[in-house]
C-alpha cells in the first residue's frame, strides 16, 4: 500500500503504565511499542504523518479506583507512567495529543483536539495501533469511522487487557464489523 501525506499512523496510548511493570499492564505492551516505533519511522520516511495519543490524568482522576473509578491510578501527569516506553522511538515531527485530563476518555477523540488536528492536516486515511485493544483502541477506531476516516486496524500492533477472556478478539471483530479494515504493519511496509 502506497502511503501519502493524507495518511496517518495513530499510536494510541503507548505509555509505561500500560506496559509490563506499569499500573495497568498489557502483557505484550513492550512488543507493541517496538512494532509501532518501527512503523512510525517508516510512515514518516514515506511522507505520511504520525500522531500519538496520551492519557494525561491529574492526581485523583475520576477513573482511578482510589476515588471510586474502575482503574488503578495510571498515566498521572508528569510521572514516569505517563511517558512512552523506551521501545517506542517515534520520529521527529510526531504530533502528541493529550486526552483524559478533564474527563474519562477511552477514545483519542474525547477530551482532546485530535479530530481538529487530523482535519487541519487533511488526513483521510488512518492506521491505528496501540494499547489497549479492548478499550482505548476500540473506542478510537469506532469514533474515527463515525467521523468518516478510512480506518485500518494494525492487528500486529495492538494488545488487550482481556479482563474477561476474549475481550480483545471481541473488540477486533466489532471494529471490523463497524467498517475498519484489518492489516499488519508488515503488509503496509511491504508495499
Amino acid at each position: 500500500m502506497r502511503l501519502s501525506i493524507t495518511d496517518a499512523l495513530l499510536v494510541v496510548d503507548v505509555q509505561n503504565d500500560f506496559c509490563p511493570g506499569g499500573s495497568v499492564p498489557v502483557a505484550n505492551g513492550a512488543a507493541v511499542a517496538a512494532t509501532l516505533g518501527t512503523a512510525a519511522r517508516a510512515f514518516a520516511e514515506q511522507g505520511a504523518r504520525v500522531f500519538a495519543t496520551r492519557d494525561w490524568h491529574p492526581e485523583g482522576h475520576l477513573s482511578f479506583n482510589t476515588v471510586g473509578g474502575p482503574w488503578a491510578p495510571h498515566c498521572v501527569q508528569g510521572t514516569k507512567g505517563a511517558k512512552p516506553p523506551a521501545g517506542l522511538r517515534l520520529p521527529k515531527g510526531v504530533v502528541l495529543v493529550r486526552k483524559g485530563e478533564d474527563r474519562d476518555a477511552y477514545s483519542g477523540f474525547i477530551d482532546s483536539d485530535l479530530q481538529a488536528r487530523l482535519r487541519r492536516a487533511k488526513i483521510t486515511r488512518l492506521f491505528v495501533g496501540g494499547l489497549a485493544t479492548d478499550y482505548c483502541v476500540f473506542n478510537t477506531v469506532v469514533d474515527a469511522l463515525d467521523m468518516g476516516f478510512e480506518t485500518y486496524l494494525l492487528i500486529d500492533a495492538i494488545g488487550s487487557l482481556d479482563i474477561e477472556p476474549g475481550d480483545g478478539m471481541r473488540a477486533v471483530h466489532l471494529m471490523q464489523g463497524s467498517g475498519a479494515f484489518l492489516t499488519t504493519t508488515e503488509d503496509i511496509m511491504a508495499d
